[in-house]
């Protein structure tokens, strides 16, 4: 074992915490300048050890302080070692020991590994490992070596009797000595009570036979007093006040009941009440709501009734014209064929009479210009121009039917691309129609499951109505409980208790169960008083699972400065439960409560040693043969001890009454807390839901208003499409008529042209000629026949055409216009649909709508009435609560009468009551003295008449003042004087079998004694030799006892063996011869040695004494002050000789010790006087040790 690491904070010098680097188990060198703190280094070390600082008054304790430069003051301080325990020398069973001695103005301190410990274990564990009382010497502080060169041959004497532990042996002979003479003193005064009690018993002895005679007489005046006392107590009708105040007391508790069933009532009067309220408002608003919507469904009805006549005007209108639609189209279509066919016909004959009209021409031209031309030359050379006239008009008509008719098929790819359009656009129209339907349906759908939630959301929000009032009234009530048991019980513990809570619950201690009423819950009522009384405050003691989380809670408190608990530590409590009987009159009380096993000791503590009977005799017969402690179910209790406590219980006044009311309207807060935040997490569900909802419904809205103007602008688009149709087909026409007009032109002149062409190639004639003539004749017949048939086909063209275009006009301009304006007032009226179908969607939402609300009607109407059946209900059991109260007051009002009435008659009889209870209680002690009466005492005179009992007790009484002249105590005292002469005796006899003992030690003391201070003397004195020859091995020394010889006999009477005639009793002193240069030498005494010499010697004696009685580690400080080099290198081996044993801690300012040294250390002072210590090396500790020698 050895000193591993050192702290200091606040002691002398060391102001801050120092930690001092880990020393070496061997031997560590501190070096300093002087001043500095070295010796303060040293001084804390022996401060722990307890080697100096003992018992101290303020004043010293305040000058180990710390007291610096600086204006702070340090209040405290604290030294704290840390041992290596590998050896085990400590008894603790840890690898370390951690030792601290913690002092202030007012304290002094010690702690053991981190736990508080009292200063007798400090040093019984000290002593345990090796740190003896009676050596000193292995703390050898500054002073102490030329204190023993210095020191006289008595003193030394004395020094070997310490170390041989005389002061113990001396000690306890003392305490002997003084235990024998008051012994001697006790003995005496015995010796002399007992001759006083011998005669005092003859005198008794004399007086004993009249007093006999006198105890009968007495023993039967006191029966008949009995009985008669006993008959006037039951007159005085203590029994039936007790039973009427029972019965005071059991009408205030039906009162109290009764009052508490009213104030339930009301409260819950009261919810109901607002409830119905809130169902009635709710019922109101759903009423006009209802109205509303039936208004509006009516009005839809209405509006749809009109439109829906309006749209079968318009749907009749529709049919009609697609029905003259019809018919006209089919007209038309069958007109067309005809008028196309008499068309073609037409313009067949047309081109026919057009050609013979052109050959006509030709003939009657040829005719002409015979006589108009003179030669054929200018005959050919008119031809020639009219055939280029011709050439160039044909060419420029040719492109003009060519551009005619690319423009009309152009306008049929127009045609057939609107066709494709119109085809399109009507799609559009019809997926738009349906995917309204579809938006209404899932939008209806919305509105119902939004009226859904809605109706959802106001049943939670009744419900939260509903336990906002609850709660209130509950927290009210629950505060009304915890002020009612906060008023059972201190301020402090209620605090306490409530703060326990708090950390419990702040800081997750899991090992904290809670006060003890928590714990257990009680299987009958019956027995409630016997469990509190039994528990008292030990119910509000906090249990918890051990002692380390009770430090943890009360750290807590105490910083917080917060209330007063007490802890059952369930790892400390170890309850001794005595063997309990479990009969039909004796019950285990812990066997009527319910609790947790994980809690059974705490029970047991509390519970475990009391058991439950019927009555108080039960009870008492139960502890003489038991040993337990009993009590009644009315909460009597008999203790083991004898104590019998008992009276009167308040139930107003029951702690485990107020304990369950404040955990049941606790639980209530609770349960109704978490209900009400559920309700409140639903609401707030429901809120996002129909938000969502809502939001669904708003994008169905819009997603239906686009499709409808996607309809609407679709409609506007085939109408332009249709009427640009109708534009194109007229236009059509129109080129087509002209192509056909410049086809017979073209023909026309071909015709023409061949004609010249002809001519041109033909002679020229004065005439016609024969063929042409014919020709000319037979053309003009049938140009005239042609004509005809041209004009009846035109004429039946036009009537065919006139009928065309009115058919047309009508399609175009009225039936297929009048169309589209119906459809487009259709579309206005429903949604696009022919069957109104959009607004019987709507109308069935706002039928769904109305059951939906009709069905809430109907709900919140039965609900209105079972909530007017419930207030009914609970109005009628108030107003029968209220009758009984009333009744039950009138009851309690009568019994007070009663009893103030029976009170003023019973004050006149309160002093006779006093005076015989008085009398009752001296009749009692009498009793009491006479021992225990017969049983005749209490049967004898029950039923004996009053007046006969007075006359008897009038005959005995005087008979007995014959006897006024005996001692009535005679036999007590007689029989007390011999228990006293008994007694003394005994204790006479134990003090001189003590006496004897004692003496037998103080002679074995002596001996031990003796035997010790030889054996130490011899020990040193042989370890001194080789000690000093160590040193000196040139030289020799040695230890010389000293005894009582004649004045006049010299020196040479000296024994050196320390043996000799006369025993202990005649050493005088030890003396020292030594020899530095001799073995031979006689040597010189002490007084003739140089100081460096003399202080050799005092080491050699401090390591001869130390050999005697090792210790694990040495302190040595400055002990090589006063050496010569020579002699401080030999103490420097020895030490490092000696350290391979034991650690040493020495201080230097030689550069010897430094040489074998394992560890070194220096002390360092700075300007605010505050002492530090750091580990350093070699080369730095003999630089500063030189540097000192040069500053000295």
């Amino acid at each position: 074992m050895y000193i591993k690491t050192l702290t200091i904070q606040g002691f002398k010098s060391y102001r801050d915490q120092t930690q001092i680097e880990p020393f070496s188990p061997k031997h560590n060198v501190v070096v300093g300048r002087n001043g500095s703190g070295k010796s303060n280094f040293f001084a804390a070390i022996r401060f722990v050890l307890s080697d100096a600082y003992t018992s101290m008054s303020r004043e010293e304790r305040q000058s180990l302080l710390h007291e610096g430069v600086s204006t702070t003051t340090t209040l405290s301080a604290y030294v704290e070692i840390v041992f290596d325990n590998s050896d085990n020398r400590f008894p603790t069973g840890h690898d370390e020991v951690i030792l601290r001695r913690t002092i202030g103005l007012k304290k002094d301190e010690y702690s053991l590994d981190k736990k508080s410990a009292s200063k007798a274990d400090v040093m019984n564990l000290l002593e345990s490992a090796g740190f003896s009382k009676s050596n000193p010497y292995y703390i050898v502080p500054q002073g102490r070596i030329t204190a023993l060169t210095n020191a006289k041959d008595h003193e030394r004497l004395a020094l070997l009797k310490e170390v041989a532990g005389t002061k113990v042996y001396e000690q306890r002979r003392t305490e002997s000595l003084r235990i024998m003479a008051e012994t001697d003193t006790k003995r005496g005064k015995i010796n002399e009570l007992l001759d006083y009690i011998e005669s005092r018993l003859t005198e008794l002895e004399e007086e004993k036979e009249e007093l006999r005679q006198f105890q009968d007489k007495d023993r039967e005046r006191r029966c008949l007093e009995y009985a008669l006392h006993q008959r006037e107590l039951q007159d005085n009708e203590l029994h039936t006040a007790n039973e009427r105040r029972d019965h005071l007391s059991q009408r205030d508790r039906e009162i109290q009941a009764y009052e508490k069933s009213i104030e339930e009532h009301k409260h819950t009067l009261e919810a109901l009440t607002a409830e119905r309220d809130d169902v009635q408002a709710e019922l109101t608003d759903f009423i006009g709501t209802r109205t509303e919507i039936k208004c509006s469904i009516d009005d839809m009805q209405s509006t749809s009734e009109s439109e829906g006549g309006r749209r079968q005007m318009l749907q009749a209108e529709l049919a009609q014209l697609e029905s003259e639609i019809t018919s006209k189209e089919a007209e038309l279509d069958r007109i067309l064929p005809e008028w196309e066919a008499l068309r073609a016909s037409e313009m067949q004959e047309k081109h026919r009479l057009a050609d013979m009209q052109a050959r006509l021409t030709a003939l009657h031209s040829k005719r002409g210009r015979a006589n108009r031309f003179r030669n054929k030359a200018e005959r050919d050379a008119f031809l020639k121009q009219e055939i280029s006239s011709l050439q160039s008009y044909k060419s420029s008509q040719s492109q003009a039917l060519e551009a005619t008719r690319a423009e009309i098929e152009d306008a049929k790819r127009t045609c057939t691309s609107i066709d494709e359009q119109l085809a399109t656009v009507q799609t559009d129209i019809e997926e738009g129609r349906e995917r309204i339907r579809d938006l209404q349906e899932q939008t209806a759908q919305l509105n119902q499951k939004a009226n859904d939630l809605n109706e959802k959301r106001k049943e939670y929000w009744r419900e939260d109505a509903k336990l906002n009032n609850n709660l209130a009234r509950e927290s009210e009530e629950l505060k009304k409980a915890e002020r009612t048991l906060a008023g059972m019980m201190d301020k402090d513990t209620g605090n306490g208790l409530r703060a326990v809570d708090q950390i419990k619950q702040r800081h997750s201690l899991e090992g904290v169960y809670g006060p003890l009423y928590r714990l257990f819950k009680i299987k009958d009522e019956t027995f409630n008083i016997a469990v509190e009384t039994t528990a008292g405050n030990s119910l509000f003691h906090v249990v918890v699972d051990t002692d380390e989380t009770a430090s943890r809670v009360l750290d807590i408190m105490i910083r917080d400065r917060i209330g007063r608990v007490t802890f059952m530590p369930l790892n400390r409590l170890h309850p001794n439960v005595p063997p309990m009987p479990d009969t039909l009159d004796a019950v285990p009380l812990i066997n009527q409560l319910e609790f947790d096993e994980t809690h059974i000791k705490a029970l047991q503590q509390v519970f475990g040693k009391t058991c439950v009977c019927h009555t108080l005799e039960d009870a008492t017969a139960y502890v003489k043969s038991h040993g337990i402690n009993t009590i009644t179910t009315d909460g009597d209790k008999v203790d083991r001890k004898g104590a019998l406590t008992g009276g009167y219980h308040d139930p107003r006044r029951s702690r485990l009454d107020a304990v369950r009311a404040a955990a049941s309207w606790q639980e209530k807060v609770r349960a109704t807390m978490a209900r009400s935040e559920e309700v409140k997490n639903a609401i707030a569900t429901i809120d996002q839901e129909i938000t969502r909802v809502s939001g669904q419904i708003s994008r169905l809205a819009a997603q239906q208003a686009q499709i409808r103007e996607a309809r609407e602008r679709g409609l506007a688009d085939g109408t332009a499409r249709s009427r640009e149709k109708e534009r194109l087909q007229a236009r059509i026409e129109k080129l087509e008529h002209e192509a056909e007009e410049l086809e017979s032109e073209l023909r026309s002149v071909e015709s023409r042209l061949d004609s010249y062409t002809r001519e041109l190639e033909s002679p020229m004639t004065k005439g016609l000629t024969d063929a042409e003539e014919q020709e000319l004749a037979q053309l003009n017949q049938d140009s005239e026949q042609s004509s005809k048939q041209l004009r009846e086909l035109t004429s039946k063209r036009n009537t065919l055409e006139s009928d065309k275009n009115r058919l047309e006009v009508e399609l175009n301009e009225s039936l297929r216009r009048r169309r589209d304006h119906v459809k487009r007032k259709l579309e206005s009226l429903g949604d696009t649909t022919d069957d109104g179908t959009g607004a019987t969607l709507t109308l069935a939402a706002r039928q769904r709508e109305l059951a939906t609300l009709d069905q809430s009607i109907a709900s919140l109407n039965t609900k209105l009435q079972a909530l007017d059946a419930e207030i009914d209900r609970v109005t009628e059991r108030m107003q029968k609560d209220r009758a009984a109260l009333e009744k039950v007051q009138n009851q309690l009002l009568e019994d007070t009468r009663a009893m103030s009435k029976q009170q003023k008659t019973t004050e006149r009889y309160l002093a006779k009551r006093q005076m015989l209870q008085n009398r009752k209680d001296e009749c009692a002690r009498n009793i009491r003295d006479l021992g225990v009466l017969p049983e005749e005492a209490f049967v004898r005179y029950v039923d004996e008449n009053p007046n006969r009992l007075v006359r008897k007790l009038h005959a005995v009484s005087e008979t007995l003042r014959g006897f006024a002249h005996v001692n009535k105590k005679a036999v007590e005292q007689y029989t007390n004087f011999t228990k006293q002469r008994d007694q003394l005796r005994d204790r006479r006899k134990e003090l001189d079998t003590s006496a004897e003992s004692i003496q037998e030690l103080v002679d074995v003391l002596d001996q031990r004694k003796d035997e010790a201070i030889e054996r130490t003397f011899k020990q040193v004195a042989k370890n001194f030799e080789e000690v000093f020859e160590g040193l000196v091995p040139a030289g020799r020394g040695r230890l010389i006892i000293q005894r009582k010889i004649d004045r006049d006999e010299a020196e040479g009477d000296e024994d050196e063996d320390g043996e000799g005639q006369g025993g202990i009793d005649n050493y005088t002193g030890v003396s020292i011869k030594v020899s530095f240069n001799s073995k031979v030498d006689e040597g010189l005494r002490i007084q003739q040695l140089s100081g460096g010499q003399k202080s050799l010697v005092a080491l050699a004696t401090v390591f001869a004494i130390q050999k005697c009685d090792p210790a694990p580690f040495y302190l040595f400080d400055e002990i090589d002050a006063n050496l010569d080099a020579q002699y401080r290198t030999a103490v420097a081996a020895m030490i490092h000789s000696l350290s391979g044993t034991a650690q040493f801690i020495t201080t230097t300012f030689r550069p010897e010790m430094l040489v074998t040294a394992d560890k070194f250390y220096g002390v360092l002072f700075n300007n605010q006087k505050v002492s530090s210590i750091r580990a350093i090396k070699r080369e730095e500790a003999m630089e500063f040790v030189d540097q000192e020698a040069q500053a000295q």
